[in-house]
C-alpha cells in the first residue's frame, strides 16, 4: 500500500482518531449518554468509510494491474472477502 492509494483513508482515520479521543473525554467527564453514543456512531461511520475506501482503492489497483497485463496483487475473491468483512 502506498500513500497515493490510501491518502484519503488515512485522512479519514486521523479524523476518526480525533473523534474517538473526544468520545473518551466525554465519557470521562460524565457527559450525557445520548451525546456520547451519537459521537461514537460518528466514529464508527468514519472507520467504516475508511475501510470501504481502502477496498475501493484495492479494486482500482487490481484492475489497473490487469489492464497492464500484470498479475493483480489480490484476486477478486480476496477483495470481496475483505469488503464483506466490513459490511
Amino acid at each position: 500500500m502506498n500513500e497515493a492509494m490510501v491518502g484519503d483513508a488515512v485522512t479519514r482515520l486521523r479524523r476518526a482518531h480525533g473523534q474517538l479521543a473526544g468520545v473518551i473525554a466525554m465519557i470521562e467527564a460524565g457527559e450525557d449518554c445520548a451525546k456520547v453514543l451519537t459521537q461514537l456512531a460518528a466514529v464508527s461511520k468514519a472507520l467504516d468509510r475508511a475501510g470501504f475506501k481502502l477496498v475501493a482503492s484495492g479494486l482500482r489497483h487490481c484492475q489497473a494491474a490487469q489492464e497492464r497485463g500484470e498479475e493483480a496483487p489480490m484476486s477478486m475473491a480476496e477483495l470481496e472477502k475483505l469488503f464483506l468483512a466490513l459490511a
